[in-house]
C-alpha cells in the first residue's frame, strides 16, 4: 500500500508520514532497534530482531506493494522516528477480515502528536484495505498508549495477566483491543 501525508506537529516541527520504501531499510533497521532499546512496553529487544539492513528493505519493499498491508515510517528533518504498520490476521475466509496493528517511536518524539496520526493512518489505511476490524495489544500500565487507542475508538475485550514477561519487570498484563471500522 502507499501513504504520504505531511503534518505539522504541536511543537510546530513538519512530520512527513509515508510507506517505508525499499531504500529506508537500513534507517528503519536502526529505528527499531532505538525504540525497542528504550521502552519495556514493546514486543522484543533489540537483540531479538531477526532482520538485517537488507531483510528490512526487502520488508518494506513487500509492504509497499501488498495491497492488504502496509509500513508507515514518521519522518522529521529526515530522520526516522516512528513506525507504525497493519499486517493481516491471516488468509483465511474466517480471519481475512481482521488486521493487526502495531507501533514504535523515539522516546524523545513522545507527546507530539506522531502516535496519533500514525494510528489515524493506519485505520486508514486498513479501511481502505477492506478490513472490518483492527486489532492490538497493549502494556496494561502503557497508560499514555491505552489513553490514546481508546480515544481514537479502540474497545477493550479482554485481558492477559501474565501476557509479557519482561527481563527486567517480570510479567506484564497485556490488554487486547479492537475497532470495528
Amino acid at each position: 500500500m502507499r501513504y504520504s501525508q505531511k503534518i505539522i506537529l504541536k511543537n510546530g516541527k513538519e512530520v512527513w508520514l509515508k510507506n517505508g520504501e525499499a531504500s529506508d531499510g537500513s534507517a528503519v533497521y536502526e529505528n527499531f532497534n532505538a525504540t525497542h532499546a528504550e521502552t519495556d512496553y514493546l514486543l522484543s529487544y533489540p537483540d531479538e530482531n531477526s532482520y538485517d539492513p537488507e531483510q528490512e528493505a526487502q520488508f518494506l519493499e513487500e509492504k509497499t506493494k501488498s495491497t492488504n498491508e502496509i509500513e508507515i515510517i514518521a519522518l522529521v528533518d529526515g530522520k526516522v522516528v516512528g513506525t507504525a504498520g497493519i499486517e493481516a490476521i491471516g488468509t483465511k475466509h474466517k480471519v481475512k477480515h481482521r488486521a493487526e496493528f502495531g507501533i514504535s517511536i523515539l522516546r524523545e518524539y513522545w507527546g507530539m502528536g506522531i502516535g496519533k496520526a500514525l494510528l489515524t493512518a493506519c485505520i486508514q489505511c486498513a479501511k481502505d484495505a477492506g478490513y472490518l476490524q483492527l486489532e492490538l495489544n497493549v502494556v496494561a500500565e502503557n497508560e499514555r498508549a491505552v489513553a490514546l487507542y481508546r480515544s481514537m475508538g479502540f474497545e477493550e475485550f479482554g485481558r492477559n495477566p501474565i501476557g509479557f514477561n519482561s527481563r527486567t519487570n517480570g510479567f506484564q498484563e497485556l490488554i487486547y483491543m479492537l475497532l470495528r471500522l
